[in-house]
């Protein structure tokens, strides 16, 4: 019988520091991208099996959009998110409210998926107290889940190795179990049939702390860097059910899933849950300018809205809320998105994406491969005391030989830009079979 998975990833270490390039540890350097592939600083050709980090959904090098950045950068560079604003953010707004759960009307700009998160705690806290909840102050995140690295991300996630060097964190936190379940749902395709009461931990968790102390609770619809991590059916529709119950918010992150990752604009639409709040990043614009944008209800946008005209309604921004240059982006990347009909692509490969994936299933110290959409990952047997070893034994080959797959822990993710084609499926099984077996020896 195979054992249910409780280890955490181990998150590769990314490169802050670049002052000069004396690197403890030597980097992988891309030089340019076009299409499905990077080229690395050698001239080789990379097929990117991850789209960048999650976010070039569209694939590399869209020169619609960087013509709109450059017409943009020459028309108007900047201009101020406070008191005052721009055309391009409203109609950027406009655009996304359109694609959107059909409640989620309002639009607040940030910068990443770290700031959207965010956002969308000191949202939700600040909607209680206007409602006369003070009290409401408690928030629910859930084990293995990422919600960015900023202080109140790395309280409400669930991913220790982000938490264990920095304190404690925000008071107030407590967390769902986490939905993987490798002994009864491994190898399945789409969502997993079994774990739905995992939901129920809620009703236990406001059982103990009453509802009327609890503000939020915030949860990846699929959790994707705690290790590609599917609901099971029914899950979030049970979390809505129960937030809705006693008047909990529920924040959806589609940082990762947001823009055509699983099938549809949004996970929220193609599994049929709504949120109070959702926050996106990554692929809102393509990955080509950071920006992040946070999606609330009408009912939680008017709350604010009731004092004086004079008056601030939310004390929360930053200076590139907005960005005009971002906007540019966002509005090229969802010209693209609707015009190649990429939301629905996901759909479209989904089973060639994970019938290839799964004929690897009978390969050595392979114990799990799950996927949905154009989101999949590999789980391995970790070596005998080296957790990681081995995942990056096949990491490691693969891109040796031309494919870029994303490396956490034993777990191996796959999130392709939403352009791809069967033949780049087979190119990246291929690697990857190869560095499983090579792995293994």
């Amino acid at each position: 019988m195979r054992s249910n998975s409780n280890t955490q990833p181990l998150d590769a270490f990314w490169m802050p520091f670049t002052a000069n390039r004396q690197f403890k540890k030597q980097p992988r350097m891309l030089t340019s991208a076009e299409g499905m592939y990077y080229q690395d600083d050698k001239g080789r050709p990379v097929l990117d099996g991850c789209a960048g980090l999650w976010c070039v959904n569209a694939g590399h090098g869209r020169k619609e959009i960087s013509e709109a950045v450059a017409r943009q950068v020459a028309k108007l560079d900047y201009a101020p998110p406070f008191q005052m604003g721009h055309p391009l953010a409203f109609e950027f707004a406009e655009r996304l409210a359109a694609i959107a759960p059909e409640k989620l009307n309002h639009i607040f700009f940030t910068n990443s998926g770290s700031e959207s998160v965010e956002t969308a705690l000191k949202i939700a806290l600040g909607y209680h107290r206007l409602k006369g909840d003070a009290t409401r102050q408690r928030l629910v995140g859930r084990e293995r889940g990422y919600h960015g690295v900023n202080f109140g991300g790395i309280s409400v996630g669930g991913i220790g190795n982000n938490r264990k060097m920095f304190g404690a964190g925000l008071s107030g936190i407590d967390h769902l179990p986490h939905t993987l379940n490798i002994n009864l749902n491994a190898f399945t395709k789409g969502l997993p049939e079994h774990g739905v009461e995992l939901a129920d931990a809620l009703e236990q968790i406001i059982a103990l702390h009453d509802a009327s102390n609890i503000a939020a609770v915030i949860v990846e619809p699929m959790s994707g860097s705690g290790g590609v991590i599917m609901p099971p059916k029914g899950y979030l529709q049970r979390l809505r059910e129960i937030t809705r119950k006693h008047g909990i918010l529920l924040i959806f992150d589609e940082v990762i899933t947001g823009f055509g990752r699983v099938g549809k604009a949004f996970a929220s639409t193609r599994w049929g849950v709504e949120p109070d709040i959702m926050t996106t990043a990554k692929g809102l614009t393509n990955g080509v300018i950071p920006m992040g944008a946070v999606f609330v209800s009408d009912e939680i946008h008017d709350a604010f809205m009731t004092g004086p005209e004079n008056m601030i309604e939310l004390f929360h921004g930053y200076t590139y809320s907005g960005h005009p240059v971002a906007c540019a982006a966002g509005l090229a990347a969802l010209d693209i998105y609707e015009k190649e009909n990429l939301f629905d692509r996901a759909i479209e490969m989904e089973d060639k994406f994970a019938e290839s994936l799964l004929s690897m299933k009978e390969l050595p110290n392979v114990i799990d491969i799950r996927n949905t959409g154009l989101v999949a990952a590999i789980e391995l047997t970790p070596e005998a005391d080296k957790p990681g070893e081995r995942g990056h034994k096949v990491f490691k080959h693969c891109y040796e030989n031309g494919v870029l797959v994303r490396w956490t822990g034993d777990i191996l993710a796959m999130s392709p830009p939403l352009i791809i084609e069967p033949a780049h499926i087979d190119q990246m099984v291929s690697a990857l079979r190869e560095g499983i077996l090579i792995a293994n020896n």
